[in-house]
């Protein structure tokens, strides 16, 4: 159907291969050689998702000749407005970086023939919208429109109907399988502690036949303190969130494909899309927002019909939110069992040896860490990752100033105490009862 042109609502579940749903017949529909502006435009919520379609849209269209080019923020634009004037086929970008081109008059969307709006719901949620109705009047009114998302609601459907022609929504699924995740992935659900969140983490990190693991949270301080906290204990973290500059969370994903690290500490910009080899482990470090955020982050592990393990760390206050994504979902965990990092389920249903302790030894301590991975300037502003400098006992950090020292003669501006007016008193204040204070 898509390679007949006509406009496709692809649902399937998170692993199973929508990339090259929707990547085949676009490549398939490009005129070789093309021209100058591109003929086909795939529009991302994510930099990291959108870098990794448009690597899986050029292997793909490698052979045809088809050029690929990936916009998105963080990165330098002129890079891109060159490759731009040199004539691209597909570009894959997120909505920010597409628009700010094509206000440039460095991206004309006038020759665009397909549409392609990978995560679906997530481009069409409230936060997007304006974007990419944006976008879409930029676009020929005679296109082929394909949206494709693991999750997609009914409200969501309705409003993509509004850029689409008689679309046909196709579920790639079981009739006889209700579940919503991959049946090749085993679901742990645990109420924990915080205070004790970090150690059994730990020891789930020693589990029999741990590869990759990805560890989600909800907020990015979060995400950077379970990170310093990781390092701290030994094991080789990379972590990705909003605060980090381009160039750092690039080199984190990279470290993690090649195997310098072995956990991957993120916000959810990384649940959506990103796809790696040898993820076996995903960890809901706190109760997720929804059942969606739940799906795609769990989705990371047990792909391509591989197995993998999902667990999930409920907090006391949170276990009506996650009845509610348990509900959703018709999951079998309505009432998370209470768990320590020294109960005993934990080692018997993970395959935990029971010597682990929450540190990992420096025997086993074999990875090069994200310190071996180029960090790439991309002409980003915001601050990069660093590994924590570590400090050894009794010794101050680098840069703190001598207990002894003298303080500066010059005094800070600031720090001058400014003189009232002469001839001018202190004006009384008056209370709420018009009497002075």
């Amino acid at each position: 159907m898509a390679l007949d042109g006509r406009d496709i609502i692809g649902q399937a579940k998170t692993g199973t291969g929508k990339t090259l749903g929707f990547g085949v017949p676009l490549l398939q529909r490009m005129k070789i050689p093309g021209g100058v502006t591109p003929q086909a435009l795939v529009v991302c919520p994510t930099r990291e998702l959108a870098s990794q379609v448009a690597s899986d849209l050029t292997i793909a269209g490698k052979d045809l000749g088809v050029r690929v080019l990936a916009v998105y923020g963080g990165r330098a634009i002129e890079p891109q407005i060159d490759a731009l004037k040199s004539g691209i086929d597909v570009v894959v970008g997120t909505p920010g970086r597409i628009l700010d081109l094509a206000n440039r008059r460095n991206l004309d969307l006038s020759s665009v023939r397909v549409l392609v709006m990978d995560e679906a719901d997530e481009m069409l949620d409230m936060g997007f919208l304006p974007d990419v109705e944006r976008i879409v009047a930029l676009l020929p009114a005679e296109r082929q429109t394909m949206l494709f998302s693991a999750t997609m609601p009914g409200q969501i459907v309705n409003l993509a109907r509004r850029y689409m022609t008689q679309p046909t929504h196709i579920r790639a699924s079981d009739p006889n399988d209700e579940s919503a995740t991959v049946d090749s992935i085993e679901q742990h659900v645990w109420r924990a502690h915080p205070m004790d969140k970090i150690e059994l983490v730990a020891k789930i990190m020693q589990a029999e036949g741990r590869g990759l693991v990805m560890i989600f949270t909800r907020t990015k301080r979060k995400a950077q303190k379970i990170y310093d906290e990781l390092i701290e204990r030994g094991f080789a973290v990379g972590t990705v969130h909003g605060d980090l500059g381009q160039g750092a969370r690039e080199q984190a994903l990279r470290a993690f494909r090649t195997g310098k690290i072995d956990i991957l500490v993120a916000t959810d910009v990384a649940a959506r899309g990103i796809d790696v080899d040898g993820v076996t482990h995903v960890i809901n470090f706190e109760c997720p927002e929804d059942e969606k955020a739940y799906l795609h982050r769990v989705g990371r592990t047990g792909r391509a019909g591989n197995s993998g393990v999902a667990v999930t760390l409920v907090d006391w206050e949170d276990v009506a939110r996650w009845q509610m994504i348990d509900r959703a979902l018709k999951l079998p965990f309505k009432d998370p069992i209470e768990t320590y990092s020294t109960s005993d389920h934990v080692y018997t249903g993970l395959g935990i040896p029971r010597d682990a302790i929450g540190r990992l030894a420096k025997g086993d301590q074999i990875r090069a860490g994200l310190g071996a991975e180029t960090l790439e300037d991309l002409g980003g502003k915001l601050p990069q990752q660093k590994a924590p400098a570590r400090r050894s006992s009794g010794n101050k950090p680098s840069g703190s100033k001598p207990s002894g020292s003298k303080p500066s003669a010059r005094t800070p501006k600031s720090d001058v105490p400014k003189k009232a007016p002469a001839g001018k008193s202190r004006e009384r204040r008056r209370t709420r009862s018009g009497d002075g204070a």
